[in-house]
């Protein structure tokens, strides 16, 4: 299998020697994406804000391939502060919906341009997801 480099306009170019996403066969990983807008000005408000700015970023990176938020088979949550992991969470739930993909969510001490969030992800492109 090939390696294809993942870009798309709708989202922030990368800022260093890195892409967007890399697709490998039916698997996507995305890079981490912080809070900036597609023409790269950085979101300065709260942490649901910049939470809202982030998945956002990533819903078009997956829309680049084709993908949405309910073919997200792992996440990784990076925060400034866990003390906000509840007003985190609540943006989070509302994009993934009854959609739990497998998540790891870790306080670090800091961000890129001093953000509250970052987020990378997997996802798995058309493979059918079954539920027990």
């Amino acid at each position: 299998m090939n390696l294809k480099i993942v870009s798309t306009s709708d989202a922030p170019a990368a800022i260093g020697p890195y892409a967007q996403a890399v697709r490998y066969g039916q698997l996507l990983f995305t890079s981490g994406q912080i809070p900036l807008t597609p023409a790269g000005e950085l979101v300065v408000g709260t942490i649901q804000e910049q939470t809202h700015q982030v998945l956002d970023n990533l819903k078009a990176v997956l829309a680049a391939e084709g993908a949405g938020f309910q073919d997200v088979i792992k996440t990784t949550v990076f925060l400034k502060d866990m003390n906000q992991f509840a007003e985190f969470n609540l943006v989070y739930a509302s994009y993934f919906g009854d959609h739990t993909p497998a998540r790891s969510t870790v306080e670090v001490a800091r961000l890129p341009k001093d953000v509250f969030v970052e987020i990378e992800l997997i996802a798995a492109i058309n493979v059918e997801t079954v539920r027990n």
